[in-house]
């Protein structure tokens, strides 16, 4: 593995509030890594200077093989060199069918002409995309009426065939059924095996099943990092995010 971003020194702050603190860690591609921590750790603030819709007050954000600096460019060029996001609430066209949102998504088709005089290799691409993620038996459903899950799983499919190297997720299992949570597992696992995938989850059990390297932020900084088994033995961990047992803070008392 190679590293694919590196975020070295980064800080942010808004009218006297730091939301970034001297951030310092790396990513590696192929890689999936789950981003967890209180509210207010500064989560959302990463994605958000990662894809240059905020600019750092200090540090670097270096990304690819040529080291190109983020934070020196545009939120579409950063899009353009393979950085994908996906929000934590699913924005779909929902009065478009699934094939409609898949084909408008795709990195050679991607312009309302080309998805109403689709070509075969568009549909081709379609169809395998919408089995990926779990929609191949809908493609002519409009978006509008999917499961919330299924929403989810059509923006991921959407991001996906834009073919990015980079994929930010934010709370994917956010209000999916269990069932839902499972096949979302198993897509980002099938992701991450060729690209390098990174999810913002409050989840434990959704974490766990990730199975990856877990990067725990609080006030901006980075206070723990490992298998998700090591970060929720860390006592400052179990102090800032996770909190102790009754039993034991009787016993500590």
């Amino acid at each position: 593995m190679s590293a694919l971003l590196e975020v070295s020194g980064v800080s942010k702050t808004f009218d006297g509030f730091r939301a970034i603190d001297n951030l310092s860690f790396s990513i590696n591609e192929p890689e999936l890594r789950a981003i967890i921590g209180p509210n207010g750790a500064g989560k959302t603030t990463f994605m958000d200077l990662v894809t240059g819709k905020t600019r750092p007050d200090t540090g670097t954000i270096r990304y690819g093989e040529l080291s190109r600096d983020l934070t020196r460019m545009s939120e579409a060029q950063i899009a353009r060199a393979g950085i994908g996001r996906k929000f934590q609430k699913p924005t779909v066209f929902e009065d478009q069918s699934v094939d409609e949102n898949l084909a408008m998504a795709l990195r050679a088709a991607r312009n309302p002409l080309t998805v109403l005089l689709r070509r075969p290799d568009t549909e081709a691409g379609v169809t395998e995309m919408a089995a990926r993620v779990g929609l191949g038996g809908q493609l002519a459903t409009k978006a509008g009426i999917l499961s919330h899950g299924q929403k989810q799983w059509l923006e991921i499919g959407m991001l996906l065939a834009q073919e990015p190297r980079l994929l930010l997720v934010d709370e994917p299992a956010a209000g999916m059924t269990s069932a839902e949570r499972e096949r979302t597992t198993e897509m980002l696992v099938e992701a991450a095996k060729t690209h390098a995938v990174v999810v913002i989850e409050h989840d434990m059990e959704f974490v766990r099943r990730l199975n990856c390297r877990v990067t725990v932020l609080h006030e901006g900084r980075s206070l723990a990092e490992g298998s998700l088994d090591h970060v929720c033995a860390d006592p400052r961990v179990i102090d800032v995010y996770l909190g102790r047992p009754e039993s034991a803070e009787a016993a500590d008392a």
